[in-house]
């Protein structure tokens, strides 16, 4: 007996499906895709059919048949066109050759480095702020993650090297983000696009080159990365290299200013959890002693804080499969050819594994309630399974530390009262947000 497909969701317009209602709003369209059938359906973008699945189970499937059933470099030739052939965005068989070089990077020894480095990065920047003001939010948290990543990931001479255009170009390289177009169209953004990616590669190639040249003369990051060596001993070429040191710095500061934002937001937005985040600051790290990794460890309540960021507030909402062999979920089968793909904003919010979950609640990831680990695929911000993001580590210390420090040395006040959620196809981020200060006393 043939096993039933996922039943379309309703609304679909003729030759372009659900593809107005997807860009416009798509944590909507998924929304209302769950109420009409539950944690499996389908909609039509164009003529291509995609299965929404939702909850553990399903995304279990999802992460872990990656690379067997399900592709995960298909979908996304529009980032290939922008970083080529690294990680996941390479054949099988290379992405397994480059991905020791990356995960080795974000062992624990290099991220004892980098916790110095981000301080450092941090307090320069609240240093220009001054004693007191107004800020625009993103802005200034965008311009932050940009010099913790170049600091971290080229090292303090090679950021100062690049300059403000390197990341100035990172404009027109992210206008060409587009899931549903050929990326090789001869549109204006994507002629943008592969100027600004052919520009970026030309500022990073003497930088690898004296790299290469003057092995001795360095110690960080860009130096382990230009020096690695694959399993056969061959080094790593200087194009992956560069192509690597672009989809690391995209998304060192793409996805997480948005939610180093969110954290700072949802903590003026719940005074009372604020103060018990105060209150263990001035406990594990008072203002003016240095943040160490075991004072990383007992900040607790800002760890949790960014898990329930991370549930609230996915930076990325766009995870997608292409079905290679026709795959289960649930009680339908998706059939090869077609896309998958995940909702974290409507899986994050399930009642059966989260209490009263549209409500901002970090407590709900304390020991005694830990609501994450009923399922190993409950929580899924930074992906899963293989292929789960090598930098959550990074990124969640990176939030940990801009918040520590800059709630430690100032009081803030928002005022933007309510930002909402917007939303791209890159990483989403809160809208404009001013954001008053004063540094404390002494």
């Amino acid at each position: 007996m043939t096993q039933p497909t996922p039943p379309f969701l309703s609304g679909a317009k003729p030759g372009i499906g659900h593809a107005l209602e997807f860009q416009k709003d798509r944590t909507r369209l998924m929304l209302r895709g769950f109420g009409e059938h539950g944690n499996v359906f389908a909609i039509k973008l164009g003529n291509q059919n995609v299965a929404i699945i939702i909850g553990p189970e399903n995304q279990k499937i999802f992460f872990l048949e990656t690379d067997k059933k399900l592709s995960i470099q298909e979908p996304y030739r529009f980032l290939r066109a922008m970083f080529g052939d690294v990680l996941f965005l390479a054949p099988h068989e290379e992405y397994l050759r480059q991905r020791p070089f990356v995960q080795e990077l974000f062992k624990r020894e290099k991220m004892l480095q980098y916790i110095d480095v981000m301080q450092e990065v941090i307090q320069a920047w609240m240093d220009g702020l001054g004693d007191s003001g107004e800020m625009e939010l993103n802005e200034q948290i965008v311009y932050l993650v940009q010099e913790v990543a170049g600091n971290c990931f080229l090292g303090r001479d090679a950021h100062r090297q690049i300059g403000t255009e390197f990341w100035n170009l990172y404009q027109d390289l992210s206008k060409g983000l587009d899931p549903l177009l050929p990326p090789n169209l001869p549109l204006p953004r994507f002629i943008k696009r592969d100027r600004a990616k052919a520009r970026m590669l030309d500022i990073l190639r003497p930088i690898i080159a004296e790299r290469r040249q003057h092995p001795e003369k360095y110690d960080d990051f860009l130096q382990d990365l230009v020096m690695k060596e694959d399993h056969h001993g061959v080094p790593i070429e200087d194009e992956i290299v560069r192509n690597l040191l672009l989809g690391l710095m995209f998304a060192g500061h793409e996805t997480t200013s948005g939610q180093a934002s969110w954290s700072i937001i949802f903590l003026l937005q719940y005074p009372d959890y604020l103060q018990r985040v105060l209150a263990e600051l001035a406990e594990v790290a008072p203002r003016g002693t240095r943040i160490t990794p075991k004072a990383m460890v007992e900040l607790e309540h800002i760890g949790w804080l960014t898990q329930e960021v991370e549930r609230l507030r996915p930076s990325v909402d766009l995870l997608l499969r292409v079905v290679k062999e026709d795959t289960r979920f649930g009680d339908y089968v998706v059939p090869a050819g077609w896309l998958v793909q995940v909702a974290q904003d409507v899986a994050h919010r399930l009642p059966l594994y989260f209490d009263r979950p549209e409500e901002f609640d970090p407590l709900r990831f304390a020991p005694d309630r830990a609501e994450d680990k009923q399922h190993r695929f409950t929580l899924i911000g930074f992906g899963g399974g293989a292929h789960k993001c090598p930098g959550m580590n990074f990124a969640n210390t990176e939030i940990t530390l801009i918040t520590a420090l800059l709630f430690r040395e100032y009081e803030l006040e928002l005022v933007t009262k309510e930002p909402y959620v917007v939303h791209g196809v890159g990483a989403s981020h809160p809208s404009e947000t001013i954001v008053r200060y004063r540094r404390k006393a002494v």
